[in-house]
């Protein structure tokens, strides 16, 4: 599909990047919506919770929200997302991936950026309710990622899933490990390798044998962490082979059903390789917009609704 030009022009404080992404993840406040939790069990034993928020009457529609990053179901980006979509008559599910939800999960892996298996087990708990027609997935940063690979992978869609949103996508997983190594994104990267290490920790005291008190100390960056732990508890060879395995550019031509990816240029985030001009304009389904503002994760608009919440109910609305 052709390049969508952007429309997002936010006032002067949100046109830089870093403000943008700061104010949407510390300063941004969100009421509501009333969440209700419902524990999942997963296949290999463990479980995600999903909250749910509803609409005023009963609908046929739902999305499915997947946070970022060390994210969870009440992050503003979430809470703001399911108040739009619910007072536009659309069920949400907002997944906490694996160990997200303020309880340990149980097993020694976790989550990741290419673990569609998990998404899979949401996707069908929510055709076995038998209640919902029409099903939206939209990601945000790691969660963009996955919903994007779970797309275009070799598996058979549900007829009930019609198109999908994905937000300040890092589709090409090592180029945006080579952002975050930056000195412009330490503040970040330091952020979320301590929360990251905070849940290892909690992980050795119940899996002793697996990760020791010397592999924690071996973690300087992001990268570290993933060559420690993430690659390892997930069954890759190392950070590298993870990133080149859950990447979703490579699954991006295989999506068959309508598409849209928002990257911000001013994204921090993103590498070069996280904007595909060259798959949207080649894939019928694909669409991509590209603005010059909005950060990772920010599209700040005003009456603390973002952009991207606006852009995301227009293309739901028009599938």
């Amino acid at each position: 599909m052709p390049i969508i030009s952007s429309l997002y022009n936010p006032p002067l404080p949100f046109k830089n990047g870093h403000f943008s992404t700061i104010y949407s993840g510390i300063i941004r406040k969100v009421k509501g919506p009333v969440q209700k939790r419902e524990r999942i069990f997963l296949p290999d034993g463990d479980f995600m919770d999903l909250d749910w928020s509803y609409a005023n009457k009963s609908s046929s529609k739902v999305a499915i929200l997947l946070h970022g990053l060390e994210g969870n179901a009440q992050r503003p980006y979430i809470t703001g997302a399911a108040n739009y979509l619910n007072a536009s008559g659309i069920d949400v599910c907002a997944v906490n991936f694996r160990g997200c939800s303020g309880t340990a999960n149980l097993l020694f892996k976790s989550y990741h950026s290419g673990a569609t298996e998990d998404l899979d087990s949401v996707v069908n708990h929510i055709l076995q309710k038998d209640k919902y027609n029409q099903i939206f997935i939209k990601g945000f940063s790691l969660g963009g990622n996955l919903a994007l690979k779970y797309l275009g992978e070799d598996r058979e869609i549900p007829k009930e899933i019609k198109g999908a949103v994905a937000i300040s996508v890092p589709c090409h997983l090592h180029s945006s490990l080579e952002q975050l190594l930056k000195s412009k994104n330490r503040l970040y990267a330091n952020r979320f390798k301590k929360r990251l290490v905070e849940k290892l920790q909690e992980k050795k005291l119940l899996f002793p044998e697996k990760i020791s008190d010397h592999d924690i100390a071996q973690i300087k960056t992001l990268k570290d962490f993933d060559d420690l732990y993430t690659s390892r508890a997930h069954g890759f060879k190392n950070a590298l082979d993870y990133y080149e395995q859950c990447s979703s550019l490579q699954f991006l031509k295989a999506i068959n059903l309508p598409t849209l990816i928002i990257n911000a240029k001013n994204d921090s985030f993103l590498g070069t390789a996280c904007f595909p001009y060259k798959e949207a304009q080649e894939t019928d389904n694909l669409y991509f917009e590209s603005p010059n503002y909005g950060g990772h994760v920010g599209f700040y608009d005003r009456n603390n609704i973002t952009y991207t919440e606006k852009r995301t109910l227009n293309f739901i609305e028009a599938l």
